[in-house]
């Protein structure tokens, strides 16, 4: 599946390329990014999700997603009023046994249990405070309240409980 989908990404920036194209919009909405959230969560154990705007990692093409704040009921809901078809993607998700799709069903049923939970997730995605998480890459938490000159502990001790790891000692 990431294969297919790799290759899909591939064809549409090499056909932005040769057009000449510097932006691409893609038609994730709200709930594809929850979904990615979670999908990074639970199966790749990292925060991350799909931005509503990023450059790509060559520099070449800015990609927007306008539709990343909008429910995808909203959308449907839209196209029905106008009488817009809903042609189905089959290109990812659409399996009945996959991550996404078992992702899918736990949001709605929270969405069931606790209405307006999804809401609530989608606009934390919007509001993340690095000190409050746990990578060390975005928060200098070893050098926090050090003191001086004094030797910083190691922290695999200091998490462990071991003297090593107890700078007051």
């Amino acid at each position: 599946m990431f294969a297919v989908l790799a290759a899909a990404r591939r064809a549409l920036y090499t056909y932005a390329a040769a057009n000449g194209f510097t932006k691409i919009a893609l038609g994730h909405h709200r709930d594809d990014l929850v979904n990615t959230f979670f999908l990074n969560l639970f199966f790749h154990a990292k925060l991350g999700g799909m931005p509503p705007k990023l450059l790509s990692d060559d520099g070449r093409h800015v990609v927007i997603r306008p539709l990343a704040y909008v429910r995808e009921a909203d959308i449907e809901a839209h196209a029905e009023a106008r009488g817009f078809p809903i042609i189905p993607c089959n290109l990812c998700g659409s399996q009945e046994n996959l991550q996404r799709k078992q992702v899918k069903r736990m949001l709605e049923a929270w969405e069931r249990e606790t209405p307006g939970r999804v809401e609530q997730i989608a606009r934390a995605l919007g509001d993340i405070r690095p000190s409050q998480l746990s990578d060390p890459n975005l928060f200098d938490f070893i050098a926090l309240g050090k003191r001086g000159d004094t030797a910083l502990p190691d922290a695999h001790a200091w998490l462990a409980g071991t003297p090593e790891g107890d700078v007051d000692a």
